[in-house]
């Protein structure tokens, strides 16, 4: 699994959100999401409208993020707390959102300190709904998701599919889960001009290639470095798409996600994205041969005797054979593993491909092979420069690449 352990960490720590339950049954969630956007390193102001009382108390909340709580408009901090906490917000969550809440806040109404925050914040504001799905379906609602996204700008998340509350059956309406709103969080608190509404194209992930219908040829790689890139990207506000080999992996949030299973496959889905994107990662662990004839029924042990020998082809080099679909101003970053010299690895791909980066590790070193959760890793520029990072989290490794890759030019 992706590592999403929750330590303070780059864009949550030290940011001010401010946490508006309203009351629904999914108010039990926001206790879990105060939770975490604490241990992210975020200072949580907690609002709790009166109809979030009869389900949640202040207490919960102050116990989770060490912080006061605020439940009244005109209170003894004074009539202005209202745009003291939108003024000094980094971002606004309202976790779950009512159906009552996103008709008056569409309406913009200041009957109590969540709508008056909501008219006073000019940050980022982040509406998870929570309801029945006939109340979510219901054309008023609509309506009003409506104007709240296009009109005020706010960003709806959700609502999921999946069980409501007892005795209401399934249906849309379900709040997305706590681990899904901090992504969105981060990604409001974390945009980063250079790559905010670009796109990025990364390839992850192994590849696998059919001997028959229950045998293939693959490697060991866990897509683990590729699916961080993704998701750093997106947290810094890019247009992501993530081609992926076969991974157990939880699919990062928000980033459009096409799986393959063989390098022909990647091969395409590559070829129909590349023209638009920015920034180019090719991650993936693409296999380099494949059979050249699939069997259509299974290799039994009694029918090769004398031993099972398989015949290989190559397969293409997905970012050779798309090396002409690039955008101009296209960046492109290739990985290279290598036992053997390193350095002349590395300059070989810049060259041949066409690279402007190259990261480059050796799997026979501690903590930098496959299926690990750490990396080490040397990056190769094209104007020459090098630069070792020391062993890190493949996540951390991500945020270290696209520092650079953000900062660097054709020039150095």
């Amino acid at each position: 699994m992706l590592d999403r352990s929750l330590t303070p960490r780059p864009p949550w720590v030290g940011r001010r959100v401010v946490l508006a339950v309203t009351g629904g049954i999914a108010a039990y969630k926001a206790v879990q999401l105060a939770r975490d956007l604490t241990r992210l390193g975020c200072l949580v102001d907690t609002i709790l409208t009166r109809a979030a009382e009869a389900f949640v108390t202040p207490l919960i909340f102050e116990g989770v993020t060490g912080r006061e709580v605020y439940t009244n408009l005109l209170s003894v901090e004074g009539t202005a707390l209202h745009i003291k906490l939108g003024v000094e917000a980094d971002v606004v969550l309202v976790a779950p959102a009512t159906a009552d809440l996103i008709a008056r806040a569409a309406q913009g109404r200041a009957s109590d300190l969540l709508t008056a925050v909501l008219l006073s914040t000019r940050s980022p504001v982040i509406v998870a709904p929570a309801m029945n799905d006939r109340m979510y379906s219901h054309p008023q609602t609509k309506k009003n998701l409506d104007h709240c996204r296009e009109v005020l700008g706010y960003e709806i998340v959700g609502p999921a599919t999946g069980p409501l509350a007892v005795g209401e059956g399934d249906g849309p309406g379900r709040m997305i889960e706590p681990d899904q709103v901090c992504e969105y969080v981060g990604r409001a608190i974390g945009v980063d001009s250079a790559f905010e509404g670009r796109h990025v194209l990364v390839t992850a992930g192994p590849t696998r290639e059919p001997v028959d219908p229950v045998r293939f040829i693959a490697n060991r790689s866990s897509g683990r470095m590729g699916f961080a890139l993704a998701r750093e990207a997106w947290l810094r506000g890019a247009n992501v798409t993530l081609v992926t080999g076969p991974s157990t992996l939880l699919i990062p949030v928000g980033v459009l996600t096409r799986s393959v299973e063989t390098a022909n496959e990647m091969l395409e889905e590559v070829r129909e994205a590349i023209p638009n994107a920015d920034f180019l990662f090719f991650s993936a662990a693409v296999s380099d041969f494949r059979p050249r004839q699939f069997q259509d029924e299974k290799i039994k042990r009694t029918d090769v005797s004398d031993g099972l020998a398989l015949d290989f082809v190559e397969n293409p080099d997905i970012a050779l054979e798309t090396r002409r679909l690039r955008g101009a101003n296209a960046v492109a970053i290739g990985f290279a593993l290598e036992t053997k010299d390193l350095r002349s690895g590395a300059a070989k791909k810049l060259k041949d491909k066409d690279f402007d980066l190259v990261v480059a590790n050796d799997p026979r070193k501690e903590g930098a092979g496959f299926d690990v959760p750490t990396n080490l890793v040397t990056l190769f520029w094209k104007g020459g420069q090098e630069e070792s990072l020391p062993l890190q989290s493949k996540e951390n490794l991500a945020r270290e690449i696209l520092d650079r890759v953000r900062s660097w030019t054709p020039e150095g």
